[in-house]
């Protein structure tokens, strides 16, 4: 029995961690792309590393339940195709036996997914979010791109292209007085930026530019005359922004799903203390449970259906995997996205996934031991 256990066990090992390196390196990489795009205009690989070590522990609560199922679905698959569970059977191995080692190798699979899930994963992914605000301030064109809007206090930045270390070419500035008017239309052939990091100022110095100041046209056609706007040309301009203020500004509350499961919980209690509504929280903590049960759900759903459809090819197996692991997640996401309708219940609407794929399994499994 030890011999067979082994068997089953060794082929499912090497499955899951071949499925979980691809998995884990696909997931990370969707997530790098913005990173990358900042490491090749400054930002230092140390911090795209750590970036990468940030993300991992939540990724890894994606992708270990995806692996258990991928696991299941080839081994017990190309098991079944092999006749080699029929085999087993008829020496008197229940189908308990055969997965029994699985089992156990899920259960703690489970338990390393809750651990990330309440304690190390979502404060690692706000610092995430920090380290690269801030990586992306102290390196100012990593936040510069060609067409993109780049908004600082009332000031919004256009620029047509980059030049060097801190150059950028066809500047394109509006000031506003407030969120609907612009107070001055500024155009520049190039600038410069600059970084005060002791008094966590951006400095933008512009050359050559030309202004048209609106304002004093937009005070003229409110006192009933027809006005128009001025404009002047000057060969440098500099605006400052204080960029520590806003990312300070930011930092003042930690997001829920940045949050330790013992601050989450704290919040909902005093959430709850001063008679406001607690649904988006709960949601939150709900989903963060129901995510590290997952690989007991795709465990029980896998098995059975790995032996029913009894195939050696692996892209029957992965496709089935892909097609129950994003029902899943959908599942739980669209249940998440009910957050704001708390009369439908939606922090116990996300434990559906979990008991539906639970049930059907075990109904399966069920039916097979018995055959």
């Amino acid at each position: 029995m030890k011999i067979l256990n082994w068997y089953v066990t060794r082929g499912f090992l090497l499955a899951f961690f071949m499925a979980i390196g691809i998995l884990t390196f696909g997931m990370t990489g969707s997530n790098l792309v913005k990173v990358l795009d900042y490491v090749s205009q400054g930002i230092s690989f140390f911090t795209f590393f750590e970036f990468t070590l940030y993300i991992l522990p939540i990724i890894l609560t994606f992708t270990v339940p995806w692996a258990v199922m991928v696991a299941v679905m080839l081994v017990f698959g190309r098991l079944s195709a092999d006749s080699e569970i029929t085999a087993m059977r008829a020496c008197g191995v229940s189908i308990l036996q055969i997965v029994s080692p699985i089992l156990i190798i899920t259960f703690f699979l489970m338990l390393f997914c809750l651990y990330l899930q309440v304690e190390v994963g979502p404060p690692l992914l706000g610092k995430s979010r920090t380290l690269m605000q801030t990586a992306a301030i102290n390196q100012p064109l990593a936040i510069f791109e060609p067409g993109k809007q780049i908004e600082f206090e009332n000031t919004i930045i256009y620029i047509d292209d980059k030049e060097g270390e801190d150059g950028i070419k066809g500047v394109q500035i509006y000031t506003l007085s407030d969120p609907q008017t612009v107070a001055q239309d500024i155009s520049a052939e190039r600038g410069k930026l600059l970084v005060d990091k002791e008094k966590q100022l951006l400095i933008v110095r512009l050359f050559d530019c030309l202004v048209v100041d609106k304002k004093g046209a937009a005070e003229q056609q409110q006192d009933g005359e027809a006005g128009m706007p001025t404009r002047f040309f000057t060969q440098q301009l500099e605006f400052s922004f204080n960029y520590g203020k806003q990312a300070n500004e930011r930092r003042i509350s930690t997001k829920a799903k940045y949050m330790k499961l013992t601050d989450l919980m704290g919040k909902i209690r005093l959430t709850k203390q001063l008679e406001r509504d607690t649904t988006e929280l709960e949601v939150e903590l709900n989903q963060r449970i129901a995510f590290a049960l997952s690989p007991i759900a795709f465990l029980l759903l896998g098995l059975p259906l790995a032996i029913r459809t009894s195939r050696r090819e692996t892209s029957v197996g992965l496709f089935l995997s892909v097609i129950l692991a994003g029902v899943f997640f959908l599942s739980i996401i669209l249940c998440e996205s009910l957050s704001s309708f708390p009369h439908l219940y939606p922090q116990y609407l996300l434990w559906l996934p979990n008991i539906i794929f639970q049930i059907l399994g075990a109904v399966m499994t069920y039916r097979i031991s018995q055959r």
